[in-house]
């Protein structure tokens, strides 16, 4: 059971309060909280990971499509191409390295639970060297270990973090799930760029250049969104994450159209252009 009230805390931390921050660990929360807290910061770094990438990516392709001076029609086609094949790449990816991940982890607690069952004085032996180097006497590095000895399976998760420094994924920890979040986020974030073209396409007046324009504020918006967002997972300032989310993404863009802009010019003009709206 959580013994502290973790929003509060890290508010009482960002302020200094030291009251605030005595006041939130001694309030209890209810059971499973912390748990909870877990799981939805681990989907907040899906939701942030496949968001980025997606509007940054679309937006780069839109940016690339428009610099070199394709119609409306190629953007649209180029930008949703690009969002499902992408998405897809990074919703596999993600799951299948999570995957992965895990195997491996849980292989080496195996591993490592064996060796305690048949070896526990040089498992035990390892695990005083490794307390002592961060500074913990040579009696209390034994009194630690040989209390922590007596519990296998949290010795072993223990060696797992101290030694080969990973942690071992939860029973009902699902990859599929976080690659399931990281695709739908992907999807969802990278339409943006495409929203004003998908409105504004039968506008009377309205070409590619201006549909840009709208592109590139609904992108700006949202990128500062994202990145204010990103903040609750990190210890930055929400305004100081989202600016730079915007920046970098701004940049990305400026690359891509300039990139697009410059092939256009040295190859496609040459051949009579490609005709836009």
């Amino acid at each position: 059971m959580a013994t502290r009230d973790l929003e509060k805390a890290k508010e009482a931390y960002e302020t200094r309060d030291v009251e605030a921050s005595i006041a939130a660990h001694d309030k209890k929360m209810a059971e499973g909280h912390s748990e909870d807290h877990k799981k939805s910061g681990e989907h907040i770094k899906s939701i942030i990971f496949g968001g980025m990438d997606g509007i940054i990516t679309t937006f780069a392709v839109v940016s690339g499509a428009t610099g070199g001076g394709l119609g409306i029609d190629v953007i649209l086609i180029l930008g949703f191409s690009n969002i499902i094949a992408d998405a897809l790449s990074m919703g596999v990816g993600d799951a299948l390295s999570t995957k992965a991940e895990n195997e491996f982890i849980l292989k080496e607690r195996e591993r490592e639970a064996w060796e305690l069952e048949n070896h526990p004085a040089g498992e035990k032996a390892e695990m005083y060297d490794i307390f002592e180097e961060k500074g913990i006497s040579k009696e209390d590095s034994r009194l630690i270990i040989d209390t922590m000895a007596k519990y296998p399976e949290f010795f072993v998760d223990a060696m797992m973090h101290y030694e080969l420094e990973v942690e071992v994924p939860g029973e009902d920890d699902n990859p599929w799930v976080d690659g399931g979040i990281t695709f739908l986020s992907f999807v969802v974030f990278g339409v943006v760029p495409l929203l004003g073209y998908l409105i504004f396409y039968s506008v009377p007046g309205l070409g590619s250049q201006e549909l840009f324009v709208i592109a590139c504020c609904l992108t700006a918006i949202t990128l500062f969104v994202l990145g204010a967002i990103k903040t609750k997972v990190t210890a930055q300032k929400w305004w100081l994450g989202g600016l730079e989310i915007f920046v970098l993404g701004s940049l990305t863009a400026c690359c891509a159209y300039l990139i697009g802009w410059g092939v256009e010019s040295a190859i496609l003009s040459g051949e009579g252009g490609v005709p836009t709206r």
